[in-house]
């Protein structure tokens, strides 16, 4: 008896381990408004129907359950809105035994608002740079010194930029592993990208900012991850200024989004567990709205003209995510026995 007892042990665990998914590819989705498939889309949507993410699992620790394609080569996960959630929800999946994600590349596939400086809507960023834009101290801008640029403080500083910038373990900045951008990008540069009349007529109130009159185009630009949706040609100014100073001058802002601080992180740590390897993160935002007013518009009228799933970039720009950060996707399967033991690498130039 303790013969079969023992051998239906052996027998439970050898099915337990060959039923763990190891996927190449995990797909992390911010929200989706309604269904996985068949209504309005959100950032998941069109993954999920595309690459047939039809095997669910179920994941109650988390915002949203997993999904898979048939072979379990890529799976998909809906982190909700904001850091919190990004970070609690990776947590709750990079813990799961479920599944071994130790050689797991991530792609941060998602929308944003761009800076008509550098993009236009519909365009897509590979981030090299994510910087906190919650973390520091702020005073109202009715009491701010008059001679400060801003009333947003780093943490731990007197005055805005002030210097030396400290380089602590506070979470305000994440660098991405350079190589693996630059190839992101160079595989991806010329993707076709969807053009709509929308777009035209938007992008044309732009004057005076020439790649934000330009057709959606794939670019190199560092992400803010903040939960305050902000908005604006002042705000702008901020937060150029505060990815210039938290990366050194190395970083360059371009596009705004609310999760990323917090899905870097929550790899990060999972990384240390023998979890995950966060030097497998790529992070691709597309534009669906500019992050402030055209000309002779005001921040307000701009902000509140136009709403989520409804934004003239807005479907254009999840077309984008799709074709863009698929190419990375099918790349990696296609030569996983190489990109298994080291990821990709291409030299900044």
């Amino acid at each position: 008896m303790r013969f079969l007892a023992l051998f239906g042990f052996l027998v439970i665990g050898t099915m337990s381990s060959a039923a763990v998914v190891a996927p190449k590819v995990v797909i992390v989705a911010m929200f989706e408004p309604g269904k996985d498939t068949g209504d309005t889309p959100g950032e998941f949507q069109y993954w999920v129907e595309r690459l047939k993410l039809e095997k669910v699992y179920p994941l109650p620790s988390a915002y949203h359950d997993v999904r898979s394609n048939a072979d379990g080569s890529v799976i998909g996960i809906v982190t909700g809105v904001g850091n919190t959630r990004a970070a609690a929800t990776l947590m709750a999946l990079g813990s799961d035994p479920r599944f071994d994600l130790t050689k797991s590349y991530w792609l941060v596939a998602g929308i944003a608002g761009i800076d008509p400086a550098d993009g236009s809507l519909g365009s897509a960023v590979w981030a090299e740079w994510i910087v906190n834009g919650d973390l520091g101290h702020e005073i109202d801008p009715r009491e701010t010194p008059a001679d400060w640029p801003t009333g947003y403080v780093p943490l731990r500083k007197s005055r805005p930029y002030e210097l030396p910038q400290d380089h602590d373990d506070s979470s305000q900045v994440f660098h991405l592993e350079p190589g693996l951008v630059e190839w992101a990008f160079e595989l991806t540069k010329d993707t076709p990208l969807k053009d709509t009349d929308g777009l035209k007529e938007r992008r044309a109130l732009f004057t005076g900012f020439p790649n934000a009159q330009r057709a959606p185009f794939v670019l190199k630009g560092d992400t803010l991850s903040s939960e305050t949706f902000w908005h604006g040609k002042l705000m702008n100014a901020w937060a150029n200024e505060w990815v210039k100073y938290h990366t050194d001058g190395k970083g360059h802002y371009v596009t705004t989004a609310m999760e990323d601080i917090g899905t870097y992180q929550s790899l990060a740590w999972l990384t240390r567990a023998g979890k995950a390897d966060v030097r497998r993160l790529l992070v691709l935002r597309t534009a669906s709205n500019f992050d402030m007013q055209w000309p002779g518009a005001t921040a307000a009228e701009s902000m509140f003209g136009e709403k989520l799933t409804h934004y003239s970039g807005y479907i254009p720009s999840l077309e984008s995510a799709f074709q863009v950060g698929n190419r990375v996707v099918q790349a990696i399967i296609a030569d996983w026995d190489k990109f298994k033991v080291e990821p990709p690498v291409v030299k900044q130039p």
